[in-house]
């Protein structure tokens, strides 16, 4: 059985490439709901919504382990996807997230009393990072900056003109003294060095840490890992092809890879 990566853009596949690159021994199918990005200004309902066809699609094609590699979807459906979801369709199969990781991330070490977080309106407002966040450390002060411009920015190709929006959005954070900075959408992983050279703290970018977290809860489980196919492939699906896409996708992943159009 596979391991399934979902996301609505094109952030997905960065993490998808630290994940493959990692652990490189196992099979995997990427589903991009391009169709419909962005998942950042979408209602909660309807996130729920499409996060369900996106799983049912994922688990009917022989995945045992689903990776929600968006942190909107995150935020917004991952609780009610493994209360819910999980327990009367696939009781034997497992959803995992990318917000637990990174509040993780950035609270390792000692002595951490403020972390920012970058994110689209939508998991700034569902407030899962803070929650997260004051779980682990109860005393940390989280500082949430929306970023609703990065997406499109990044979906469209226009990398080149982020550097001064980049630096309106980090200057709140840069004043309140933010000690760590969670990058807390997934599309912004293609963002981190714009953002690295802008502000001196340590930034948790997922498609970093993603791979070793995936690694030590395989580890840990080996219920789940046992399950798993070791064939080495990768196969990448989408809801929704352009050319722009798919050139910005070889770019990204330095390859050429074949990407699938699918229904959901």
């Amino acid at each position: 059985m596979k391991i399934g990566i979902f996301d609505s853009g094109l952030g997905g596949l960065a993490v998808t490439q630290g994940i493959v690159k990692r652990l490189p021994q196992y099979d995997y199918l990427y589903l991009g709901d391009t169709k419909r990005v962005p998942y950042g200004n979408r209602s909660q309902e309807t996130i729920h919504e499409f996060l369900a066809e996106a799983l049912s699609y994922l688990f009917e094609n022989d995945c045992q382990l689903i990776i929600i590699a968006c942190n909107t979807a995150s935020a917004e459906a991952l609780r009610k996807s493994q209360q819910e979801y999980l327990p009367a369709n696939y009781p034997e199969r497992r959803i995992l997230g990318v917000l637990i990781p990174g509040a993780e991330a950035a609270l390792e070490g000692h002595g951490v009393e403020g972390v920012g977080v970058l994110a689209t309106a939508i998991t700034v407002e569902s407030g899962s990072y803070e929650r997260e966040l004051l779980r682990i450390a109860p005393s940390v002060t989280v500082f949430q900056q929306p970023a609703p411009l990065l997406v499109p920015l990044v979906e469209n190709d226009g990398l080149k003109y982020v550097e001064p929006i980049l630096a309106d959005y980090l200057a709140p954070l840069k004043v309140n003294g933010v000690e760590r900075l969670i990058l807390g959408c997934t599309h912004y992983c293609l963002l981190k060095d714009q953002v690295r050279r802008q502000i001196d703290v340590p930034v948790i970018a997922q498609d970093e840490i993603v791979p070793d977290k995936l690694a030590d809860y395989l580890t840990r489980h080996p219920e789940i890992e046992t399950k798993l196919s070791r064939g080495g492939t990768c196969d990448y699906r989408v809801t929704d092809l352009t050319k722009s896409y798919h050139q910005f996708a070889q770019r990204l992943t330095g390859e050429q890879i074949d990407l699938q159009l699918t229904r959901l």
